[in-house]
């Protein structure tokens, strides 16, 4: 497996097309390249997480817009092949990018939420299907990539002589937050993609449940690429960086994950029940770059080989340009 050139101790930038119109996003990624991240991460969303002030478009088309104008390697965070999305649909797609950018590009996958699924008509099960539809999905994908006709049978998806004419090796990395879904990642990812829960949990639950779903596969952990996603808040004002992290407050409640929730306005109204310092206890927060070069030095202490950051701020050209002059540097002494 050609995994994308993503060195170890390498910083990436998400780029989250919720709250930031498409073309500034582009300047935004062209931004970030000049100032030394060293990947692009994408979420790929159909509702966003907010109402007031938010925007979204489809990350696959912006996604190979920006591949064109941005040389970095990219990878969706997270893209969910269970519904809206056909894992035969999912596996072109990725094929075709790969066929115009090379091996640059990431599939990030997961079991998804349902403000992405439900607002189409589809339904919202309960966690094992949803597994067992991911696990079905990238059985399906890797066997259209080897560019021959395909017969799958399974209990959620079925192809009959299905060929998509292209072959490829796109690295498919998987979400995890909790054990039983890292144990599933060891035996069917290239690698893990996570976010920034408390390091002891990631040492002890997390990296032990991969190892050992990759031990049953017969792989090994250390050769899987590790990410994971640190979203920041940052200007001189501390209560304005609180502000600007306020929209992903949703993001800390369970039930946005459990529930059949897919509404932006209902699902900002939950998120204002979250207290300041419920979010400041999570998102860093921050007047400068010392904080935010704790935080990323923390992960890469966890084991991790890539950390990639979503900065929200009132200014995002400020903040990358903090990152250029004081951030990135540090990590590249």
């Amino acid at each position: 497996m050609p995994l994308p050139i993503l060195k170890k101790g390498s910083i990436g930038f998400n780029a989250s097309p919720d709250m930031v119109d498409a073309n500034k996003l582009l300047t935004l990624c062209s931004l970030a390249e000049k100032s030394g991240f060293e990947a692009i991460w994408v979420s790929d969303h159909f509702h966003p997480w907010f109402h007031t002030g938010a925007t979204e478009y489809s990350t696959w088309v912006w996604m190979s817009a920006a591949m064109q104008q941005v040389k970095l390697p990219f990878g969706t965070a997270v893209t969910a092949p269970v519904f809206r999305y056909h894992p035969a649909i999912t596996a072109q797609a990725f094929a075709t990018m790969e066929k115009i950018f090379g091996h640059r590009v990431i599939l990030g996958v997961g079991t998804g939420e349902a403000m992405n699924e439900v607002p189409l008509g589809f339904p919202w099960p309960k966690f094992p299907e949803r597994r067992d539809r991911l696990i079905e999905s990238i059985e399906i994908m890797r066997a259209l990539w080897k560019g021959d006709f395909v017969d799958y049978e399974g209990e959620y998806y079925n192809l009959k002589a299905a060929n998509i004419y292209l072959k490829a090796d796109v690295p498919i990395v998987m979400s995890a937050m909790g054990p039983k879904m890292a144990k599933v990642v060891g035996r069917y990812g290239d690698g893990i993609i996570t976010s920034a829960r408390p390091p002891k949990f990631i040492k002890e639950v997390i990296f032990p449940n991969v190892r050992e779903g990759a031990e049953e596969s017969g792989r090994s952990f250390d050769d899987m690429l590790k990410v994971v996603e640190i979203d920041m808040a940052y200007d001189e004002d501390y209560d304005t960086a609180l502000k600007a992290v306020r929209k992903w407050a949703a993001t800390l409640l369970d039930e946005m994950f459990t529930t059949s929730i897919s509404d932006p306005r209902e699902i900002e109204k939950r998120g204002n029940t979250v207290t300041d310092q419920e979010l400041a206890d999570v998102f860093p927060v921050a007047t400068d770059e010392h904080e935010f070069i704790k935080r990323i030095e923390q992960y890469f202490d966890c084991g991790f080989d890539h950390v990639y950051v979503q900065l929200n701020s009132f200014d995002d050209e400020k903040t990358l340009d903090l990152f250029a002059k004081k951030v990135l540097p540090y990590f590249k002494k």
